[in-house]
């Protein structure tokens, strides 16, 4: 079964944002992947008015969901929609949380992540300083779906410096792990590569790494390097800038093999299943 990784250098057009995902998850599905996964803020990238749009979605007013539901069905393609905002489930307040959905090709919403760990550090760049929380808040679990293509374990951006939520995600059954991202150009240059490949190679899953490659609103310019790395951290697909749809297949026997060769996570130490919170499926 194949799989896509999107790249994209979103603007601030919401509209036109959707109209250019369109085309390159049409790119994908012609291609023959049966899941493409988005980059972060593939619809709003450098929108301040993120409970707004939020707001707007889940009342079924918005553009997005419904844009979303029709592609995936029209183009018979499960979709990680990289992130949007969403008002927390449990919790409506003013703060949206930064979810990655994931549509199956009937164009149903079968998962639903809220990104666990928020950007707030400082950058050597123009902007300096990036305070995801004044935004978004933080969600609180961890979260698989069974696709296609195999158990799928959903992440964004910041996650990737965090292993033990990947280590969970292993835990939890996933045989590949999605990381729509959209890393600072100098973020990215540092580390982006190191941790994509580092996360593939600790849970021995394929790592999915949409990402945003170039100048955006803000002024914010993203490290691009899209790419698909495999479970034994091979870089199998990879585009530096701009927009491109990556293309690959899962070895689901080279994968086992792989992990019946080296099996790490039976060796560990210092993790316990019983630290893993079950996983949910959050619907909207």
């Amino acid at each position: 079964m194949s799989v896509a990784v999107i790249q994209m250098v979103s603007q601030d057009d919401l509209l036109a944002n959707l109209h250019q995902a369109g085309r390159l998850l049409e790119q994908a599905a012609l291609g023959g992947a049966r899941l493409a996964v988005l980059p972060e803020n593939f619809a709003a990238m450098g929108r301040r008015d993120a409970a707004q749009i939020g707001l707007r979605e889940a009342m079924g007013e918005g553009p997005i969901l419904p844009w979303l539901k029709r592609t995936a069905r029209d183009l018979k393609l499960w979709i990680v929609a990289g992130t949007l905002p969403l008002p927390p489930v449990d919790q409506p307040q003013s703060k949206a949380c930064a979810c990655s959905l994931l549509v199956d090709d009937a164009g149903e919403v079968v998962a639903r992540y809220d990104k666990l760990h928020l950007f707030d550090v400082q950058v050597s760049d123009h902007r300096g300083q990036y305070r995801e929380s004044d935004d978004y808040v933080a969600g609180s679990q961890v979260v698989v779906a069974d696709t296609p293509v195999g158990r799928l374990g959903l992440t964004v951006c910041y996650d990737l410096r965090f292993p033990e939520l990947y280590s969970a995600l292993r835990a939890a059954g996933a045989e590949l792990i999605s990381a729509p991202s959209a890393f600072t150009a100098v973020t990215g240059a540092a580390h982006w590569e190191v941790l994509i490949r580092a996360r593939a190679i600790e849970t021995q899953c394929y790592v999915l790494a949409a990402a945003q490659g170039g100048m955006h609103p803000g002024p914010r310019e993203t490290h691009g390097h899209a790419a698909i790395v495999d479970p034994w951290g091979r870089i199998v697909a990879e585009q530096a800038r701009g927009e491109a749809v990556l293309l690959a297949t899962r070895d689901a026997e080279e994968q086992a093999s792989i992990r019946t060769r080296m099996p790490v996570f039976t060796h560990r130490r210092f993790f316990s299943q019983d630290a893993v919170r079950p996983a949910h499926t959050l619907l909207e």
